[in-house]
């Protein structure tokens, strides 16, 4: 009988181990870098910086996180991909996270298929407060670099998902960023135009995932001829605060051009 309980106690140890080595991973702030130049002539020589972050969900933005993007160098933009909140996430963690992000540079906004949960005018507010941009099926120019233009969609929870209207302005810019909140939708948007560079998120790169086995692909960055994609594996959680296999993860992109 002792053995019996020497042994399930060391198997609860075990099992309590790795429930809290899954929290502590989940709560990584990681920052990957990647870097890709777009060359339209040989005298190219600009930088355009973008911080990407998706799939806060209920974490917070602090200062570590900050400093570890800043050590980068300076940022162009900051896209949030969507998923800024969800149901149960107290308004004033909402607004000091987007007052952190936008204190880095001007920010731009998509809709995930959470973020209304909270409330889509008290998330408007948000973002206006703080001066961001919300693109749901629209474009702005960047001031900063005025050659390129960046396209966002709502997301396909909301029903009102419009390519066309995204893209109507695409080809009056001479680069382009398109950011939507799930990656099913850069097919459609390449049969329209052949953006400089696409993010998205959504997919959490599975959350817990053993080896290859995992609800969803892990994210990735790749390139090919100057054109880049980047599915990101989010910053926070879904359904439970845990992660296997699929470390949080935050960008800064520089594209050279």
């Amino acid at each position: 009988m002792k053995n019996v309980l020497t042994g399930l106690a060391c198997f609860t140890g075990m099992i309590a181990g790795i429930f809290a080595y899954m929290f502590i991973y989940a709560r990584k702030k990681n920052v990957v870098h990647h870097s890709f130049s777009v060359r339209k002539d040989d005298r190219s020589n600009k930088e355009l910086s973008v911080f990407f972050i998706s799939d806060i969900h209920r974490r917070k933005i602090d200062g570590q996180l900050m400093n570890n993007v800043k050590s980068f160098g300076k940022i162009d933009i900051v896209i949030v991909g969507g998923d800024l909140a969800e149901g149960g996430v107290p308004l004033s963690r909402i607004d000091r996270n987007v007052k952190k992000l936008s204190q880095l540079a001007p920010l731009f906004f998509i809709w995930g298929n959470n973020d209304r949960e909270v409330g889509e005018l008290e998330i408007r507010r948000i973002i206006e407060k703080h001066g961001g941009i919300i693109l749901e099926n629209s474009d702005a120019i960047i001031d900063s670099h005025p050659l390129w233009g960046i396209c966002g969609t709502d997301d396909p929870s909301s029903g009102n998902v419009d390519i066309d209207a995204a893209l109507k302005n695409a080809e009056s810019f001479d680069y382009l960023i398109v950011a939507t909140h799930t990656p099913s939708l850069f097919r459609k948007v390449e049969m329209a135009c052949n953006p400089d560079l696409m993010v998205a998120g959504h997919m959490h790169g599975g959350q817990i995932r053993f080896g290859k086995f995992a609800l969803h692909p892990l994210g990735q960055f790749s390139e090919v001829d100057g054109k880049a994609r980047l599915i990101s594996n989010g910053y926070g959680t879904s359904l439970v605060p845990l992660r296997f296999g699929a470390a949080p993860e935050s960008h800064v992109i520089t594209i050279k051009y």
